[in-house]
């Protein structure tokens, strides 16, 4: 249907004269300069008798006003020549003319006070309503955006626009006095309810708006526009039912909304809309309101810890949830007194902290002491502060605002603990109530306790950084489209600066994670300078040389990941793959054929991706199913081409959400009992073997992993295979110390020995090497920095001696 097509007509209204007589600018020439002359002029074209003569008088008095330098009394001149037009038969010009009114009543709401009676707020008020039921569509919304920016319209009016049925009331206007019943005319009666059942939805849109900024200036308007809000969440058309959230979220900012019973239904329903928008919107407001029954609080809870259940990482959630505790400070306790009972009677092991609702619960427990109720007595069981230390980081993300040190000394007091940082100060200059404590002076027992504490705190720091970081990562990689490539490559190098920070401190796992994401974001760093160099019409300019260079470190990085890591579950092992797939991409691109060894890595890869994702826990991205598509497709031809730009376009990077426990496999060399360096080498004889004396340590390294001794010297290189059951120790830690011949010694006086320790790192049954050369059979990764040894000829050293 067009937005055109008619309409039954509008209602009576007041007429349009009255309010004219009352405006304009003073009489006298010598006032008109400036502005006022230009607005004689146009005004008096706004009267011509064409059409459009009148429309361009109307839009330039609109364009004198919105330069904000008219004086007083235009912006009433020129309301008066728009009322004049609003019933004129041409539909643009009562759009124009609406347009032009909403814009002076803009300019008059600016002032603070009025000239005139408050009764000509009411009348302008009911003339725009008049507007809004017009047989044109556009007419009618532009009459709603002109109601929005009304202001001091008397409660009575406001009331009348809200019903169809024609009210008596006593409440008087903006000024105090008692409306005039020459106000109270039919125009009015309803527009807002005939406004969101139009058959536009722009129109009802508009009128949604309009409701949400008008209910600023009245408490008892508000509860009654909430009816109407409501009813338009059941709205067919999605952006409305978002224009209607975002005017309900403005009420709640404001104060203005007071959600009640028969409203809970509605909310709990959008919490789980299939809109992301919708659901975050909804949980927005019910953070900003206050909820009067703990059953409709109770309610609230259970619908954002379903959406919790749903989608574990949300952390909007976790914020709605801390507003919500802090706002309702005697439910929280409520509710943090039946938590308690339910870890009483928790048998070891049975309360599970990573669940959805423990963790919801908690939040919103620990948040009651701060809340708006805190003149009260709330007493919170010790047993939930406690509880809630290792959820650390996903708490105090969902703060936002507060300090993590802040949180965890309010966690460490209300559990007994002392905490060991200094007393907080609030911007007032004195101590903190919320969050601050005092240092206690703790026996062996409490520092014990401290530290099992901070043990576990120190890894859930960690791990919520690195999160934050990889989302860094993440979005940079987003804008490698949008914004220069430089400032992509800033970014991730500032982001792999935070993670080596991270790491100084760290062990174990902490610091086997560390190492993988400092890994990953090499990676990434690699495929974005490799994308700029697809990307430029001039890549022969950097020459094939850097293209290798690049794509040789990208291959060491993706096998580091791959190999030097022990405990990566399904989801990081995914993220490795494709990485791996892409490396083996850009190879083919490179190379412009098909080696038959590097398209049984791919379809090595793209099948062990399928067998980690059969279960179904795991999806296929778009960029491994478009892979494997292209090269199932071609697998006859065995040269398919290989277009790179088109296969980067769809790979997209997604930080798993469940790191697990990492650890990194490493290992340490040194030369037993010396130091040697240029000043204290050892002894050779030129030509012949040299034993070195190695002692190894080696950590998380399985006995099925393929160890070697790299050994290098000039352009001689030697691999020796070391035999893991010679070692002592366990999988966590093996030692040993070996004497190892190096066969390659050269006829020179003196020369340096580059040792270190490699891991192979296979791809299935795909072999790089050819057997039979005494080597690894695979692709290697280093375990260790190298190692110089300094050797010098013996008829030199006694020469010297």
């Amino acid at each position: 249907m067009d937005m055109d097509e008619d309409l039954p007509a509008s209602e009576p209204c007041p007429t349009f004269t009255n309010l004219a007589s009352f405006t304009g600018p003073s009489a006298s020439p010598s006032s008109y300069a400036g502005p006022e002359v230009e607005v004689r002029a146009l005004a008096s074209m706004a009267t011509a008798l064409y059409p459009l003569a009148r429309a361009e008088g109307l839009r330039g008095l609109a364009a004198v006003l919105e330069k904000g330098n008219a004086g007083n009394g235009v912006a009433e001149y020129c309301y008066g020549c728009a009322a004049e037009l609003l019933r004129d038969e041409d539909e643009d010009i009562r759009l124009v003319a609406v347009r032009l009114a909403g814009i002076c009543v803009e300019k008059i709401a600016m002032r603070e006070e009025l000239s005139g009676d408050a009764d000509q707020i009411d009348l302008i008020f009911l003339q725009l309503s008049s507007m809004a039921r017009d047989m044109c569509a556009k007419v009618r919304i532009e009459a709603f955006n002109a109601l929005a920016k009304m202001q001091r319209v008397s409660d009575g009016v406001l009331l009348q626009s809200l019903s169809k049925k024609m009210i008596k009331t006593d409440t008087g206007s903006a000024t105090g006095k008692k409306i005039s019943p020459k106000l109270v005319f039919p125009c009015a009666a309803g527009i807002f309810a005939h406004g969101i059942e139009d058959e536009f939805y722009q129109v009802r849109a508009a009128a949604c708006k309009a409701l949400g900024e008008l209910a600023k200036f009245s408490n008892q308007y508000a509860q009654k526009a909430l009816d109407l809000l409501m009813d338009m969440m059941n709205d067919d058309t999605e952006a409305v039912r978002l224009q209607t959230l975002r005017t309900l979220l403005d009420m709640a900012t404001y104060g203005h909304l007071s959600v009640q019973e028969k409203h809970m239904h509605m909310f709990l329903g959008i919490l789980m809309d299939a809109n992301v928008i919708v659901r975050n919107a909804a949980r927005k407001i019910l953070g900003l309101v206050k909820l009067p029954k703990l059953q409709m609080f109770k309610s609230a809870l259970d619908g954002l810890i379903a959406g919790l259940e749903k989608d574990p990482e949300d952390q909007e959630i976790y914020g709605v949830l801390f507003s919500i505790g802090k706002n309702h400070g005697s439910f929280s306790a409520n509710i943090a007194k039946h938590l308690a009972k339910e870890i009483s009677m928790a048998s070891d092991g049975e309360l599970i902290l990573d669940k959805p609702r423990i963790k919801a619960l908690l939040i919103v427990s620990i948040l009651a002491p701060c809340s708006v109720d805190k003149e009260k007595e709330l007493d919170i069981p010790a047993v939930i502060f406690s509880h809630a230390i290792p959820l650390l980081g996903t708490i105090s993300c969902a703060l936002g605002e507060d300090t993590q040190d802040s949180l965890l000394s309010h966690l460490f007091h209300r559990c007994g603990l002392p905490f060991w940082g200094k007393r907080l100060v609030s911007s007032d200059g004195k101590d903190s109530e919320c969050f601050s404590v005092e240092t206690a002076d703790g026996t062996h027992a409490q520092i014990g306790k401290t530290a099992m504490s901070t043990n576990c705190l120190d890894e859930v720091v960690i791990m919520q950084s690195a999160r934050l970081i990889l989302e860094t990562v993440q979005g940079a990689w987003a804008m490698r489209k949008s914004c220069i490539i430089g400032e992509v490559q800033s970014t991730l190098r500032t982001c792999k600066e935070e993670v080596n920070i991270l790491a100084v401190n760290s062990s174990g796992s902490a610091y086997g994670f560390l190492s993988f994401v400092s890994d990953y974001i090499d990676a990434v760093q690699l495929i974005v300078e490799m994308w700029r160099f697809v990307q430029s019409e001039n890549s022969y300019a950097f020459g094939s040389t850097s293209q290798d260079i690049l794509l040789e470190k990208f291959d060491t990085s993706v096998r580091r990941m791959k190999c030097c890591y022990v405990g990566l579950h399904r989801e990081l092992e995914v993220q490795v793959l494709e990485l791996a797939l892409l490396a083996i991409l850009f190879r083919l691109s490179e190379l412009a054929i098909c080696s038959e060894l590097v398209l049984d890595k791919l379809h090595w890869i793209t099948n062990h991706l399928d067998g980690l994702c059969a279960d179904g826990s795991y999806e296929l991205s778009d960029f491994s199913q478009e892979v494997k598509k292209s090269f199932d497709a071609n697998c006859i031809d065995c040269n398919p081409a290989v277009n790179i730009c088109s296969f980067l376009e769809i790979f997209d990077l997604k930080p798993a959400t469940n790191f697990g426990m990492v650890n990194a496999r490493s290992a340490v060399l040194k030369v037993c009992d010396t130091d040697t360096d240029t000043e204290n080498p050892l002894s050779c004889v030129r030509g012949l073997p040299v034993g070195v004396s190695f002692d190894v340590s080696l950590q998380n390294i399985a006995c099925h992993d393929r160890i070697w001794l790299r050994m290098i010297a000039g352009e001689s290189i030697q691999h020796v295979f070391l035999d893991l059951s010679c070692f002592g120790g366990d999988d966590k830690v093996k030692s040993c110390s070996t004497v190892i011949p190096f066969y390659a010694t050269p006829m020179a006086c003196s020369f340096v020995l580059r040792a270190c320790l490699v891991i192979e790192c296979p791809f299935g049954s795909i072999c790089d090497h050819q057997e039979g050369h005494g080597g690894p059979r695979d692709c290697v990764v280093q375990l260790c920095d190298e190692l110089d040894v300094y050797f010098v000829s013996a008829d030199m050293s006694k020469g010297g001696g």
